[in-house]
């Protein structure tokens, strides 16, 4: 039998958040009745279940969970976090902050968050009484020295984010100011990621060069050994500041890059729980939730399928050839080749059409699927004598196209590849696994400019659910600084308007911006965008809870976007 479980299927959440002069995220933040609203994601959050109750948590038990790539660290700063990290490091550490059921932002590890008048500081209150795993107390002096000589370091992957974070104070042992160069009204969402996961400092030092793969944080779970690319096992945390919490003794986190052998996996018993983003394997776990023994956790937000381009890097650099990308690709065929088809639509912009920051005036601004029109563009650069690629006049361009190893994805290589060839475009496709995949996008700081990443065109997926000030502001922040800014597109009008909607409170207001930029980047192309990304958390019908995760006052987290659990208040039923 199967069945939408009332107390985990949230269908359609349209998510708010209040957005004042003065926003003291600790307190409820509630609509006026105006009719505005203003929100930093949405989603379809749908589980397909075997029960209607879920009856009380069962203490004990192990899980294994297969995740959909390795990842190269687990100290935040070194750590290059994709969904598949994203479930152990919410396992080993606690966010400074998450997001609730609604969509809106509040404190978790925190206690309370307050900003000044203009939006250039930020004070943040913790617990009291929380320690690490090697039983070190979680301090304001803690958070500040991870700030200074882990977050902001030089090379650090999260220094790029915090370009615009002068100094973390300590006001008092307990409460930390982050002082901005700018007001950002967005500035706590980055502490739901790693820049927010507090680790202790002692351990790190003590460590060293191995603090990445010796993990302590202060989260529901213990780091107990990782033998990299097969698995890495974490033990429950007894000394746990949320009294009675976990509830399963160990799990196992297995990463398996190929999406046969993951379903496969849980199929066949050897897994507990997996993570998918891929729409063929989804549509196994929905099927096999049909049976009974099985249940299927998914979520639609706002990541889509893309083609990043490196606009640094020829013929890339030139706008007739992006724009001659977008109108080659098919997102239907694509869509039909990743099994993705039924499940999602087709993007054109960082935003779903569930989402409140969706504008059909970007949509318009996109490129759309025109083969005529993406061989003129091609054409008028080939023959132009000034070409930017340095070859002679008539020559075609060529690019490499970038991707993992996985079987769906190399057949989408080769979609993208053909389609490519009709615009006029000749494509070489290159395998690189995951870790290397986003390492390449990333770059390196000793480049010149700094990150400007190692590849030209690259699949990829984008968009989460932050508020658009940190997703677009991450996406083309400064070149030099940013390495979340892939594409390394970057123009004075942008930095103006990112900076613009920072400081900016209201939807309305907020809306005219975002559209702008919206169709700024459209006009510009450095994405090529595809499809919608389905994700789900495929479990065994034994493993519970996985939609219903709370914060310290009961209320209810958003669940799983990207195929993200927090595995804390699972447990196994026996």
């Amino acid at each position: 039998m199967t069945g939408s479980n009332p107390a985990l299927a949230r269908r359609s959440m349209r998510w708010r958040a209040c957005l004042l002069a003065v926003i003291a995220v600790a307190a409820a933040c509630g609509g006026d009745g105006d009719g505005e609203e203003g929100a930093s994601g949405s989603g379809d959050d749908e589980t397909t279940s075997t029960t209607e109750t879920l009856g009380e948590p069962v203490m004990g038990g192990e899980i294994t969970i297969g995740l959909e790539a390795e990842t190269n660290s687990w100290l935040p700063g070194e750590g290059r976090f994709a969904t598949g990290g994203y479930n152990v490091g919410l396992a080993l550490y606690d966010p400074l902050m998450a997001r609730g059921d609604d969509g809106q932002l509040r404190p978790y590890l925190a206690e309370s968050m307050e900003s000044n008048e203009d939006l250039t500081e930020w004070t943040m209150k913790l617990r009291e009484g929380v320690t690490f795993h090697d039983g070190t107390p979680l301090t304001a002096e803690v958070v500040k020295t991870i700030f200074d000589e882990y977050l902001k370091a030089d090379g650090a992957v999260t220094a790029g984010s915090l370009s615009y974070v002068t100094e973390a104070r300590v006001d008092d042992p307990l409460i930390v100011t982050y002082v901005l160069s700018e007001g950002n009204a967005a500035f706590p969402d980055l502490l739901q990621g790693p820049i927010g996961w507090p680790f202790s400092v002692e351990a790190a030092r003590a460590a060293g060069a191995d603090a990445g793969s010796q993990p302590v944080g202060t989260g529901p779970f213990v780091f107990e050994s990782w033998q990299r690319d097969s698995a890495l096992v974490v033990t429950k945390n007894p000394s746990y500041w949320r009294e009675g919490m976990p509830y399963l003794d160990q799990i196992t986190f297995r990463p398996i890059p190929d999406e046969d052998s993951r379903i496969l996996s849980l199929l066949a018993g050897d897994l507990a729980a997996m993570q998918s983003l891929r729409g063929s394997t989804i549509k196994q776990v929905i099927e096999a939730a049909e049976t009974g023994a099985f249940t299927a956790y998914q979520f639609d937000g706002n990541e889509s399928g893309a083609s990043i381009m490196n606009v640094l890097v020829a013929p890339l650099d030139d706008v007739r050839i992006r724009k001659a990308i977008a109108h080659s690709s098919d997102s239907v065929s694509v869509a039909e080749v990743l099994g993705d088809d039924g499940l999602v639509e087709a993007t054109t912009q960082w935003f779903s059409t569930d989402s409140p920051w969706w504008s059909q005036k970007v949509a318009d601004a996109y490129p759309a699927y025109d083969p005529e029109a993406g061989a003129a563009l091609v054409e008028d650069y080939v023959n132009d004598p000034e070409r930017s690629d340095g070859k002679p006049v008539g020559a075609a361009p060529t690019i490499d196209y970038n991707c993992p190893p996985d079987p769906s994805l190399i057949e989408v290589s080769q979609l993208v590849q053909a389609q490519l060839q009709v615009v006029g475009i000749e494509t070489t496709l290159k395998q690189v696994e995951q870790a290397a995949h986003i390492a390449n996008a990333i770059g390196s700081p000793e480049s010149d400019p700094p990150f400007k990443g190692d590849y030209i065109v690259n699949c990829w997926r984008i968009g989460d659910e932050d508020d658009p000030a940190t997703t677009l502001g991450n996406a083309f922040g400064a070149v030099s600084s940013q390495p979340l800014n892939f594409t390394n597109f970057q123009t004075p009008e942008l930095d103006a308007l990112l900076a613009e909607l920072a400081t900016t409170n209201g939807f309305e207001e907020r809306y005219a911006i975002v559209e702008e930029i919206g169709v700024l980047i459209n006009e510009n192309v450095p994405v090529a965008f595809g499809v919608g990304t389905a994700t789900v958390i495929g479990t065994s019908d034994k493993v519970k809870n996985v939609a219903g995760w709370t914060f310290p006052d009961g209320s209810l987290g958003n669940g799983h976007p990207s195929s993200v659990g927090r595995w804390r208040e699972v447990w196994l039923e026996r």
